[in-house]
């Protein structure tokens, strides 16, 4: 029996890697650990471990990195506690292979810990590309520590094997995120109401803003604008969740929070809403705004239209239905005027995912349990530019 840990350090992390977590616990080839961390065991962020535990999946290793500050310099310490914390934690584990998704800091730390572990890794969403933020590097490093990849688009994975990884341990198998929400239940408008305390807003925008790591000192006057550009809409109702635990998230919430004491009668927000009720408000809203990769990633699964704030998500493939905008008050008040407008919403309906597949977590967790890892942890760079060589001196 093989044994794959999942890592998983934030709310929006689990929610994808859920239905992967569900497939693994199931197979009888397989044995099912799970690692949390970051954002997981913080009360300020929801303590969103209980959405796992409560989902019936045993949580084997509990690492907590995160401290009271949103600082480089506290990220730097969360990363050294995680340091410490995940080969520690792999060391009871001792799994044959780790599975990671995405960019973040704890990401690239517990992928460290299992490089110098020499423990297997496998990695989710790698190839992608976001230059508005420190995450970049650390998706391209975190490749450079995985041994399989699994990415959601061609474009992607052309772009890991350019990095230097074999092409047979790089496969397409599309965004998890797209086939979660095609399968998800939905709530309905009163089950959502009776969550709220109150009626769901006839009209609703939902907002999801997070730092722009890259940027010095930018997140309170990009949300700040954001906030004074809402005020153009009074006739729609709000629904913020907070950001998460990068540099300045901290200054984000509080100015959402801020907003909502000012217009208690048409907002509201949570630290964390969970994947089900997340995807039920979400398939209501008449526009997404801010700038995560929800928006580019699952909202148009619903054919609801994106307007995309600032350079976060600069250099991600897009779908139709995603508006890209300028951190200016006015860049985004016309930006949602057109995501609103009929025209526009006439336009998704013959619109096509380019990040949407069959059987995504399926074929994720098959080549997980039929991989050979012999010898996998003896890695060799993989040249494209001797690859074209060798076809043109065969006339190719």
């Amino acid at each position: 029996m093989r044994t794959i840990c999942i890592f998983t350090g934030t709310r929006a992390e689990y929610g994808l890697l859920k239905p992967v977590m569900k497939e693994v616990s199931a197979r009888t080839d397989l044995h099912l650990q799970i690692m949390a961390s970051g954002t997981h065991l913080s009360p300020e962020f929801g303590m969103t471990i209980r959405e796992i535990e409560n989902d019936g999946l045993k949580v084997d290793e509990k690492v907590e990195v995160l401290l009271s500050s949103d600082t480089p310099i506290g990220i730097c310490k969360s990363m050294g506690l995680g340091l410490i914390g995940y080969s520690e934690a792999l060391a009871r584990l001792a799994p044959d292979i780790l599975l990671i998704l995405g960019d973040r800091f704890e990401a690239f730390t517990v992928a460290g810990a299992a490089m110098v572990s020499r423990i297997p890794v496998a990695h989710l969403h790698g190839g992608e590309a976001t230059q508005g933020l420190i995450d970049e590097p650390m998706r391209h490093s975190i490749t450079k520590m995985s041994h399989l990849h699994f990415t959601s688009c061609e474009e992607y994975r052309q772009r890991v094997i350019q990095l230097g990884e074999h092409p047979d341990r790089v496969f397409n198998v599309g965004a998890l995120g797209v086939e979660n929400f095609r399968q998800t239940p939905l709530m309905s408008r009163d089950e959502l109401a009776e969550f709220l305390g109150r009626d769901v807003p006839q009209r609703l925008f939902m907002v999801t803003f997070h730092p722009v790591t890259l940027e010095d000192a930018t997140a309170g006057q990009q949300m700040e604008a954001l906030c004074r550009a809402l005020d153009h809409f009074p006739e729609f109702g709000v629904l913020f969740t907070y950001a998460n635990s990068d540099t300045d998230g901290r200054i984000i919430n509080r100015i959402i929070e801020d907003y909502v004491a000012d217009n208690p009668e048409r907002s509201f927000a949570f630290p964390s809403l969970g994947l089900k009720r997340y995807a039920s408000f979400m398939r209501l809203a008449e526009a997404v705004i801010g700038n995560s990769s929800s928006g580019l990633i699952e909202t148009p699964v619903f054919k609801i239209p994106t307007v995309n704030i600032g350079d976060r998500q600069k250099g991600r493939v897009r779908a139709a239905s995603v508006i890209d905008c300028a951190a200016e008050d006015e860049s985004i008040i016309s930006a949602i005027t057109h995501a609103i407008g009929p025209d526009f919403k006439a336009s998704m309906e013959g619109m096509v995912h380019p990040l949407a597949q069959d059987d995504t977590s399926t074929r994720i967790v098959d080549i997980l349990a039929q991989a050979d890892l012999l010898d996998i942890l003896k890695k060799t760079f993989y040249d494209c530019s001797i690859d074209r060589k060798e076809l043109h001196n065969d006339g190719v």
